[in-house]
């Protein structure tokens, strides 16, 4: 049974559980800090296509992702009802593409940086709900794709601002049913879209930061619950300026996240040493870090009952050289230990 609860909180009853999960990145992704933790590492950035987009929308790192997370759950591509998936390039192509092979019953998603929160309760309402036996939910991202749809091309060579964020090139799968052991979805925050009138595309931590806030107090006002009751917040992908201003405003409304809080976008990355300013972000960020390091440490009993908060940045090449401002938007599932 599928309730709603208070101003747009989903609880499920029938807790539909991930039955298998894989991650599949790039080269430089594979030298961070989880760099072990992924499945696949697609070393060559064009993946031996003539280009960055054939790449992607060929896209092997979605195809790789979504048919590890079904051997992981022991099930064929004509065992799963519905495949929901998204990316960043333009009409969702690397989904497309990249899942057609599997001959699965698709839906096309798109919520910017927010699509694996988005697919998941997509899949986790078609499950729960027994319109699906099984839902594979996949997301994927490419660095060089982004810079050329949203900024420049990479042979521009542009300087990147401090506020700029690596779109990570990786993809990350799940396979949702109701026989997994390692993690189970609970509630789901549909989040709403929220304009604080940012109009830098290289700053996408501060369009995101605030529709956050306004999911994660939504969620602990429909709930009842408090940021004690969580094990851990993780945001993405909001990198090191978003989580900055993510923590000003729910402290401002009396909620000191603290140590809680987590960003895939700041996980993912050694800033440090890898150059990538203010973080990771795109689709593929947070999809990557949940189906590694954040579900991994659900199946292994460090993290029991978590929150994962998808964050999506809503603007268009025709909406940003138009001088627009960047809506955000961001999705919130509660992950509890299966």
């Amino acid at each position: 049974m599928i309730k709603r609860i208070g101003l747009g909180t989903i609880a499920f009853d029938n807790m539909p559980a991930v039955e298998g999960c894989a991650a599949v990145v790039g080269k430089k992704e594979s030298e961070g800090p989880l760099g072990a933790l992924f499945d696949k590492v697609i070393y060559d950035s064009r993946d031996g296509a003539e280009t960055f987009e054939a790449a992607e929308s060929r896209s092997r790192m979605q195809h790789a992702a979504a048919q590890s997370a079904m051997e992981k759950a022991m099930l064929r591509a004509a065992d799963v009802d519905c495949v929901f998936a998204g990316d960043l390039l333009n009409q969702c192509v690397g989904s497309s593409f990249g899942l057609m092979d599997f001959g699965i019953p698709y839906l096309g998603q798109y919520g910017a940086c927010s699509t694996m929160a988005q697919t998941l309760l997509m899949g986790a309402v078609m499950v729960s709900s027994g319109a699906a036996a099984h839902a594979l939910c996949v997301t994927s991202s490419h660095f060089c794709a982004a810079e050329r749809q949203y900024r420049f091309p990479m042979e521009y060579g542009s300087v990147r601002t401090p506020t700029a964020q690596w779109t990570v090139t990786g993809a990350g799968a799940c396979v949702l049913g109701s026989s997994g052991k390692a993690a189970k979805i609970r509630a789901a925050t549909i989040g709403r879209i929220n304009d604080y009138n940012i109009t830098d595309a290289n700053n996408m931590g501060a369009a995101m930061a605030p529709a956050a806030a306004e999911t994660i107090l939504r969620f602990f006002s429909d709930t009842k619950t408090a940021i004690g009751d969580y094990d851990a917040v993780f945001t993405g992908d909001l990198g090191q300026v978003g989580s900055d201003i993510l923590r000003d405003l729910l402290l401002r409304q009396g909620v000191d996240v603290g140590d809680r809080h987590r960003d895939c976008g700041l996980m993912i990355f050694d800033r440090a040493a890898q150059d990538v300013h203010a973080g990771g972000s795109g689709c593929g960020c947070s999809a990557s870090v949940l189906c590694s390091k954040i579900l991994g440490d659900m199946a292994q009993g460090s993290l029991r009952n978590i929150l994962f908060v998808a964050t999506g940045a809503l603007l268009s090449t025709t909406t940003a050289q138009q001088g627009k401002s960047i809506p955000g938007i961001a999705h919130l599932i509660n992950f509890v230990a299966g």
